[in-house]
């Protein structure tokens, strides 16, 4: 069932969670010991979207015109009931799902990276912006929306990524992106992970070194985030705001958000508004690969976003920044860290955590698309797999839960993924526990005073 929006529902201004948190975000830290400023950061990021990510006081902060304008060319999107797959699973439990596929990218991703382009062609002398992907889905976004801004994109994508989603890597280029797969010999740190290891597989943190050094070396050229940072999880609390409005058109509250995680911006996107409702009896349930499970089997600590340590140190759940987790076939999912916000909910038992092994992932995603007439993107299919497992438990204790979770994406750029699967050609991917201990020996040292 699809309950549809009303044109009046795009959001007027993204909500900022920071303000109604009873415990502190840890600031940014510089190698040498002290928070960053806004001066500290100018170098690798558009001046307004610094702003964004220091800001501590304003509760909401207004969408620009143009910005808007391009929203409305998808957004609101729809929220839907998945009565089909209520009813295949035979729960007394209510499904609802935020599907985010509906954008130009098919993704979640256009939502921040319109705002990012945005804001970098209002700083003078910006005429590209450059940034790390993984399945793709992130560097199309981007570069759909520096094209729409009149500006040059650069992707560094993962090279496992760019050699099993070549659909990913095609898209890019034919919306003008430059695409160069990552670890590579452009940079001083792919050439030297490709001196260690000629075949690496590439990791996001690896590529978003390669990005950074990019942006270091071009004073032209700005590095654009997917994920983690605050200002993205900012960007994307427009997924939970329309969501909130819809829901409440309807009646209803939900009693559990899910969403998969990498870097966190979707989990947070939707769940955030509600938790600023004082929405906190509702279950928040992050949902990992068990191949990288940063929240679960990381360590709360100060660490560097890219293997090179060429970004700031942010608080957080990690895993190592020499971490490269295993080839798994959700590539956005493939990093070693999570949002500084999400990671703090969860230290503050805010926000649950879930793991799962990528083939029983397939496994519900293929019975929602059997049943709801979509193939969910590899990310959103670990989220299904929650879902699934929450609507039985309802099954058992006959409790009528209403659960909400976010279609990220589609599947389109991925249906390699499941063909591959549909023919026994996936396998599970254990977590490297020892490689993990082994980069999590390597964690900066943070000076103080």
């Amino acid at each position: 069932m699809r309950i549809a929006p009303k044109t009046d529902n795009i959001p007027k201004r993204w909500y900022n969670i920071i303000p109604d948190l009873d415990f502190n975000i840890p600031p940014m830290m510089s190698s040498s010991g002290y928070a960053l400023s806004h001066h500290d950061l100018e170098y690798l990021a558009p001046y307004f979207i610094i702003d964004q990510e220091l800001e501590r006081d304003k509760r909401e902060l207004p969408i620009p015109k143009e910005v808007s304008e391009f929203y409305s060319r998808w957004r609101p999107t729809p929220l839907y009931r998945a009565e089909r797959l209520e009813k295949n699973l035979e729960t007394p439990a209510r499904i609802f799902y935020k599907d985010e596929g509906g954008s130009p990218s098919g993704s979640h991703e256009m939502n921040t990276a319109v705002a990012q382009a945005y804001y970098a062609v209002q700083d003078e002398g910006v005429e590209c912006m450059v940034t790390a992907t993984g399945n793709g889905e992130w560097g199309a976004s981007l570069a759909i929306a520096c094209n729409y801004f009149g500006i040059r994109c650069k992707v560094y994508m993962v090279r496992s990524s760019y050699e099993q989603k070549v659909y990913g890597r095609y898209v890019m280029e034919i919306l003008g992106a430059e695409v160069v797969p990552s670890p590579s010999e452009k940079t001083f740190t792919g050439k030297k992970i490709l001196a260690q290891d000629p075949n690496s597989p590439g990791s996001l943190s690896i590529a978003l070194s390669e990005a950074f050094q990019e942006a270091n070396s071009r004073d032209d050229t700005k590095f654009s985030w997917g994920t983690v940072m605050n200002h993205v999880l900012l960007h994307q609390t427009v997924i939970g705001l329309e969501a909130r409005s819809q829901m409440h058109g309807v009646g209803v509250d939900p009693d559990l958000i899910i969403g998969a995680v990498s870097g966190g911006s979707g989990l947070g996107g939707l769940a955030f508004p509600f938790y600023q409702e004082g929405g906190r009896g509702t279950r928040i349930m992050a949902i990992e690969t068990a191949a990288c499970p940063s929240l679960s089997k990381g360590r709360y600590a100060y660490d560097y976003g890219d293997t090179e340590g060429l970004s700031p140190m942010l608080k957080m759940y990690t895993l190592g920044r020499s971490f490269v987790p295993p080839d798994i076939r959700a590539g956005g999912m493939r990093y070693h860290g999570i949002s500084p916000l999400v990671s703090a909910l969860y230290r503050e038992k805010q926000i649950e955590v879930k793991t799962y092994m990528q083939r029983k992932a397939f496994e519900a995603a293929i019975t929602f698309a059997r049943t709801e007439g979509l193939i969910p993107s590899p990310e959103t299919s670990y989220a299904v797999a929650a879902v699934v497992d929450e609507a039985l438990a309802c099954k058992q204790s006959k409790e009528k839960k209403n659960i909400l979770f976010l279609l990220d994406g589609n599947s389109n750029l991925d249906l390699s993924t499941f063909k591959d699967f549909a023919q026994g050609a996936i396998k599970d991917q254990p977590f490297p526990e020892k490689n993990a201990q082994a980069a999590l020996e390597q964690l900066p040292e943070v000076k103080t005073g």
